[in-house]
């Protein structure tokens, strides 16, 4: 493994929430850590070069101008017929003509699901890809797919996915031999629809991979197992779960330090304590959910995603890139 090779990274320069200059910036941001990454960006050159120049990152850019840009209100379909001079559909044909190692973009989620999988297709022996991302728990980190790509699966996509989520813990976390869970309504042998059962049967069978069973969703955060493999539906409602949970306490912490006098002052005696507990669960420090399966690498960073997440994002594609992680598969 060469981990000092040159890396080019193809950015939607149009994608996301808080414009283009959360993309450059989170560019810029990632090139301080990653000596040996380059980019590729697509956008609309009079709004992005003048932003290249002012982060200085033109030196280790090219930039393609394209006409189109793909809002969240477009449909996927007429995405992928009307919108072929679009910074996403550009930006992933870049990937699968081998002009860059990998995409990130923050746009539509649906529009890049469909345009990537139309254009890039499946790795042999996978039927669908699946949305994965990493999740903080009381251990480390938990890997969970899908996160919303497939609404409804089969054996054969869990078992895919159960594959997938292997190898990627392996590659990008480190851990040698992951335990799998599948995700359930109880961790009782008899518990679950039946295809949740059929899938534990065949988990179970598969010789390449560390079963250890169902789990229920409150054993996610306790990081008991290592992967958590469920269908697009389920996941995903997990997902945005989690997501909004989090938000909630959040803001009850702020108003409750906003209460009284003596409020404030505890807050500021437990500042140093606040700022280690954001460092371990700060959402930006785990965007860049992966679309695993395709024949190339595309990491898709939340909408409202900051600098800070977005380089996070392209720190995520960088290590699949490094780690030849579609070969692994």
């Amino acid at each position: 493994m060469n981990n000092h090779r040159e890396i080019i990274i193809t950015l939607d320069a149009m994608g996301g929430d808080l414009g283009i200059s959360a993309v450059v910036e989170g560019a810029y941001l990632a090139s301080q850590k990653l000596s040996n990454i380059k980019y590729l960006f697509f956008g609309d050159e009079k709004q992005v070069l003048p932003l290249l120049k002012e982060k200085k990152i033109s030196n280790i850019s090219d930039l393609i101008h394209t006409s189109q840009i793909i809002t969240n209100d477009i449909k996927p379909t007429l995405a992928l017929k009307k919108f072929r001079d679009s910074s996403m559909y550009k930006a992933i044909e870049s990937v699968k003509f081998k002009k860059s190692n990998a995409l990130v973009s923050g746009g539509n989620t649906g529009a890049l699901m469909v345009i990537s999988s139309v254009i890039m297709r499946t790795i042999n022996g996978i039927n669908r890809p699946a949305i994965a991302s990493m999740f903080p728990t009381k251990k480390s980190k938990t890997v969970m797919l899908d996160l919303g790509a497939n609404i409804d699966c089969d054996v054969k996509n869990i078992l895919d996915f159960a594959i997938m989520g292997n190898v990627f813990s392996k590659t990008v976390l480190g851990i040698k031999k992951p335990k799998i869970g599948l995700l359930n309504v109880g961790s009782e042998i008899l518990k679950g629809n039946e295809i949740v059962q059929l899938s534990a049967k065949r988990l179970k069978k598969e010789k390449k991979i560390n079963f250890y069973g169902f789990i229920e969703g409150n054993d996610i955060p306790n990081g008991i197992v290592d992967v958590v493999v469920t269908d697009g539906f389920t996941g995903n409602i997990a997902l945005k779960i989690a997501e909004g949970t989090a938000e909630l306490y959040t803001n009850y912490l702020k108003f409750s330090f906003k209460d009284s006098l003596y409020s404030k002052i505890l807050y500021l005696m437990s500042l140093s304590i606040l700022k280690s507990l954001w460092k371990k669960v700060n959402p930006s420090k785990y965007n860049g959910a992966m679309f695993l399966g395709l024949n190339g690498i595309v990491v898709k960073s939340h909408g409202r995603s900051d600098a800070e997440g977005f380089a996070n994002a392209i720190s995520v594609a960088h290590d699949l890139c490094i780690n030849n992680f579609n070969e692994k598969i």
